[in-house]
């Protein structure tokens, strides 16, 4: 492993990650929301909330006639793609049951329009204070009694260091399809992470992306960061009905315990990317992840469509 120099790495890394023996604390150089109110459907309130929080909830914001159609596609989807060995398809580790589908706006085309949802998509523009595209799309399922845990995590720590994301410039979208409960594996933020960046420890393996959608073990923070994190600001959990939704800064510190409860969770995942922070070369030093995972060619600005 390449030891961290200070001197060299700040200026050809803004955020130097898997390099050092030791975790490195960062502040974060770049604006939370860089547009303002009046550009979307956002209120001053509501941006005063995601730049303190970093995230922030939207309860309802799909009615109940939305989410049974919505939930009507993951399951046709889920049935469809499982066990045809396709590696957008991510299986639970043990219990083989799908975990994840990937690239779902390329699968589904309810799902592509969904993106372009103006209260999505005006909310990411509005934020990211640009036009946007798609960095990543999927849809999770944690299912009843074997749903199993997503570690904590910066998705910008990943997407940085293996997908060559240059700022903090983007914005992921979870839209619950299944109730939330505090019991169920719901998602956890930490408030005010989002100004903090873990640089992790660990070289990161080749191909590295065919193990971490499963279970992540590079790119993970260390528990005395993490301490310090939810020391300062504490741990809260989203919960509450489907057709919730939960915007939250790609620098955000988040997880998931596992669900053994009789209760299944899912959701749909989108990842919002300014169209001028498009992705360059990992600072991993290895080949990009695949196109499903981190999107490189289409970077088309998305429209909106009518609701």
């Amino acid at each position: 492993m390449r030891p961290f120099n200070a001197d060299t790495d700040f200026q050809d890394d803004p955020y130097p990650s898997r390099r050092s023996a030791t975790p490195v604390t960062l502040p974060r150089r770049e604006p939370v929301i860089w547009g303002q109110a009046g550009d979307g459907p956002l209120d001053s309130a509501a941006l005063e909330r995601y730049a303190e929080q970093g995230f922030l909830v939207i309860p309802g914001l799909l009615d109940d006639a939305e989410v049974a159609t919505l939930r009507a596609e993951l399951d046709h989807l889920r049935s469809h793609w499982a066990g045809r060995g396709d590696a957008r398809v991510i299986a639970e580790p043990g219990s083989g049951e799908v975990r994840s589908i990937f690239e779902v706006q390329a699968l589904s085309r309810r799902l592509e329009r969904l993106f372009r949802d103006p209260r999505l998509l005006g909310a990411a523009r509005q934020v990211l204070g640009s036009e946007v595209y798609l960095h990543q799309t999927r849809i999770n399922f944690k299912p009843g009694f074997r749903g199993r845990e997503f570690y904590w995590h910066s998705d910008f720590e990943t997407w940085h260091v293996e997908d060559g994301m240059p700022r903090m410039r983007a914005l992921s979208c979870s839209i619950s399809l299944t109730d939330n409960s505090p019991e169920n594996g719901p998602l956890m933020l930490i408030p005010g992470s989002h100004r903090t960046f873990i640089g992790c420890v660990g070289e990161t393996p080749e191909n590295h992306y065919r193990q971490s959608l499963r279970r992540q073990e590079y790119g993970v923070p260390d528990d005395a960061s993490l301490a310090h994190l939810a020391d300062d600001g504490g741990i809260e959990t989203f919960t509450g009905r489907a057709g919730s939704v939960i915007l939250f800064d790609c620098n955000t510190m988040h997880g998931s315990n596992s669900n053994i409860t009789p209760a299944p969770r899912s959701n749909i995942f989108g990842v919002y990317n300014s169209v001028d922070n498009t992705l360059l070369e990992p600072w991993c030093g290895l080949a990009p992840r695949p196109q499903f995972v981190a999107n490189r060619r289409d970077l088309t600005p998305l429209t909106p469509v009518a609701v």
